[in-house]
């Protein structure tokens, strides 16, 4: 797998990887942009982070799905904090695929056991099984580009 590029700007507040793999882990919406007929288009989902990869779990008769289906090209924002130090986030940009077949009705699939026990366990409530609906399907985005921020570094004199 190839590795993203890494980040030139704002290093002084960027995230070490671990710092970037615990903010995902512990945050539960991310704002994924897409490229539609019409312009850009931007939705908050669900998602999971498996160090790598940013799992998106999304509802196959969405939008979303149908600009990813013309264009896999996407941007996705994860972001916390209120005031300005406390301002922190991550950007992951690059094109995503399908994993599994969509909608996802729980055929089995070595690349997704994982990734559907980590997601099932985030939202709900520590179950280590996920209830598919048919309604999903799962997009993988190997991003090409990760930038990150932490302005608490700011205050803290980093």
């Amino acid at each position: 797998m190839t590795q993203p590029q890494q980040q030139r700007r704002g290093r002084r507040i960027a995230m070490s990887g671990a710092e970037r793999d615990a903010f995902l882990a512990e945050q539960h919406t991310c704002r994924v942009a897409t490229v539609g007929p019409h312009g850009p288009h931007a939705t908050p989902l669900w998602f999971t982070w498996d160090g790598g990869c940013l799992w998106l779990y999304s509802i196959v008769r969405s939008q979303r799905w149908a600009d990813v289906g013309r264009d896999p090209r996407v941007g996705v924002v994860v972001d916390a904090g209120v005031e300005y130090l406390e301002l922190r986030g991550v950007e992951l940009t690059g094109s995503v695929e399908v994993v599994g077949e969509a909608p996802r009705t729980g055929e089995p699939n070595s690349e997704l056991a994982s990734v559907e026990r980590a997601f099932a366990t985030k939202y709900f409530a520590g179950t280590p099984d996920l209830h598919h609906d048919g309604r999903h399907g799962w997009l993988r985005l190997r991003p090409a580009k990760i930038a990150s921020w932490d302005f608490r570094k700011l205050a803290a004199g980093g």
